[in-house]
Formats: C-alpha cells, sequence, structure tokens
C-alpha cells in the first residue's frame, strides 16, 4: 500500500514517468493504479485525442509500441493503457527495445495482472530503469484487518472487530470484493461511522450469527448447544457456507491454540503477536486454551484431517454434510 501511495503521490507532484508495468496476483492495486493514471495524467479536454486504452488479446506489441511512438495532439502527453496486458505474456520480450528508450511524451501502462515478469530478465530490468515496476502481491489473510482499518480510516469510518472478522470469514482476501462491498456501506452509512456487525448483516447479507466465526467461538468456549445449532444452519445451507471453508477455519484456529500451549510468554501482547491476531480476540483464545489442553487439541486437528478427507468422499460412505459435522462436534467435545 505505501508503494501504491508513493507512485500516486508522484505523479501529483509532477514526476511521471514513461512506463508503468503493473504486474502480480493482487488485481485490486493495479486495477486502482490504472484508473488512477487514467483519470489523472491528462485533462478531461485532452483525452479525446491523446488516451488509449488498448487490451491485450486483441493486440500485439508491435502495435503496442506504435501507439507509445505517437506524438500528443495539444498536449504535453498522451496516455496508452494496456489492460489485460497478461494475454500479451509470450511476446512481453519485444518492448525491450522500445523500454531502452521510450518516448518522453507518452505514458505507456501494462496492467499485467495474475502473471509476473522474470526478475533475472533483461526486460524487467531496463523497465525498472526507465519506468516503474510494481509488483502486486497477494494478501494473506491475517494482513486484511489491518488493510481494511487502514482503507476505512481514510474514507473516514472505524470498523468493530467482529465486524473485521466477518469481512475476513467471507471474502478472504479478495480486496476487490472487499472494496466494492465497503463501497456498498459507504452509501448507506454516514462519514464518523463506526461499522457493526448488525450493519454487515443488514446491509451486505452476512449473518452475524451464523457463521465460521461465531462456530469458532462457540466451539473455544465450549457451548455446546450454540455449536450444533450453528452447525445445523451450516447444514441447511451449505451452499453459503461449504464445509471446506468451515474445515480451514478451525483447522486454523485449533493449529493456533497448538501454538499458544507452546508459548513460554503468553502475554496477551505476544499472544496476538505470535498467533497474528488482533488483540481484541486475545481472550477468547485464552478461555479456548483452557478448554482444550496441548493433547486434546493435537487429537482435534488428527480429526479435522480426517473430516478433510471425508468431505472429498474418501471413506465417508456418502455422509452428508450435516452427519459430518455432527460427527466432528462430538469428538471436539468428548
Amino acid at each position: 500500500m505505501d508503494e501504491v501511495l508513493k507512485i500516486i503521490n508522484d505523479i501529483k507532484a509532477g514526476i511521471i514517468k514513461p512506463i508503468y508495468f503493473l504486474m502480480g496476483d493482487e488485481p485490486y492495486y493495479i486495477d486502482k493504479l490504472t484508473e488512477y493514471i487514467e483519470n489523472n495524467i491528462l485533462l478531461e479536454e485532452e483525452k479525446g485525442f491523446n488516451q488509449m486504452v488498448m487490451y491485450g488479446r486483441d493486440t500485439t506489441i508491435e502495435e503496442v509500441v506504435g501507439a507509445a511512438k505517437r506524438f500528443p495532439m495539444m498536449a504535453e502527453r498522451q496516455v496508452v493503457i494496456v489492460k489485460e496486458a497478461q494475454e500479451l505474456s509470450r511476446t512481453i520480450d519485444k518492448l525491450e527495445l522500445y523500454a531502452e528508450s521510450p518516448q518522453p511524451t507518452t505514458v505507456l501502462v501494462f496492467a499485467y495482472k495474475y502473471k509476473t515478469l522474470d526478475k533475472r530478465k533483461k526486460i524487467t530490468k531496463v523497465l525498472e530503469k526507465n519506468g516503474v515496476v510494481f509488483e502486486s502481491k497477494k494478501m494473506y489473510e491475517n494482513q486484511v484487518g489491518t488493510w481494511l482499518q487502514r482503507v476505512l480510516q481514510g474514507k473516514g469510518y472505524t470498523i468493530e472487530p467482529k465486524a473485521i472478522a466477518m469481512f475476513v470469514e467471507f471474502l478472504g482476501n479478495d480486496l476487490t470484493r472487499i472494496s466494492k462491498e465497503i463501497e456498498k456501506l459507504q452509501i448507506i452509512l454516514p462519514k464518523g461511522s463506526t461499522i457493526t456487525p448488525k450493519d454487515i448483516e443488514v446491509n451486505i447479507g452476512f449473518s452475524k450469527d451464523y457463521n465460521n466465526f461465531e462456530l469458532r467461538k462457540a466451539i473455544g468456549e465450549r457451548n455446546v448447544a450454540r455449536a450444533y445449532k450453528i452447525a445445523m444452519h451450516f447444514a441447511q445451507n451449505p451452499k453459503d457456507n461449504p464445509l471446506v471453508v468451515t474445515t480451514a477455519t478451525l483447522y486454523s484456529f485449533f493449529s493456533q491454540l497448538l501454538q499458544f500451549h507452546g508459548l513460554k510468554d503468553k502475554s496477551s501482547a505476544n499472544v496476538a503477536k505470535v498467533l497474528k491476531i488482533n488483540p481484541y480476540f486475545v481472550k477468547e483464545y485464552e478461555l479456548a486454551v483452557k478448554n482444550y489442553p496441548m493433547k486434546k487439541v493435537s487429537q482435534i486437528i488428527a480429526s479435522l484431517r480426517q473430516l478433510d478427507v471425508k468431505s472429498k468422499g474418501v471413506g465417508a460412505n456418502n455422509l452428508s454434510q450435516a452427519d459430518l459435522l455432527k460427527e466432528l462436534l462430538a469428538q471436539i467435545f468428548n
């Protein structure tokens, strides 16, 4: 995010490079930077003659270079944007000659999603020397909460920890989808609002009471009735609550508990740091550790591995999701 802000601030300051090669597994920042350049390099009246958008599947490197070599009309610069540029990956090395001496009055942008250039190749080194090469890396799920808070803070909002957990559970590290849901909330909630789990349930559609976060909490508290109630809701709504996601969530939780048991320093600050969790949830983990000794945690992790195999149809005798969840909860609570 800091690198993205630097690129944007440089452009605002008039430090504009002739080539921006935006690549990587996370399309969100590639789209944001492309959109910023598309909207802010040229004045609105200059765009008609001096801004061109091309698509990788419909063009060639030779055609892109040809467009980039043109001179702007009645403007200081022209902008050439190549979207879905990863479609040109087989011939991208042909850009090398142009990149060695790019047209100074052209801003050439490549939105090269889901792929990266080989950093050892000459083409990458030339692009880095004469332009900007930005790699948009996929964010780990344990980083999404901090990112979400920063984004919302920048928009004038705050968010409750449980609401963050709901976003991460339902959308994972898909920043584009999270961003779209934030935009929905912005329309509904006034600036200065604190986003709550209720806001998310009402306006986005994620249940604040029946989700993997609540199942994990109920299990950690050894709230048997609550855990079975959530599990039955999952079984009745399997499309919205796939078993594979539940298994992964609980596996991660009990793996963290195993790690917690092994800590010498069990202070709240150290637990939050080592387990990479929001400090708000440390008490929940402390209670779960008391309820599940290390030996029991190891047994549960083994049960979760078996559940994962059975959920894929191996040795399950066509058991339903409800039966598999009941079996798992029985092994956890016994």
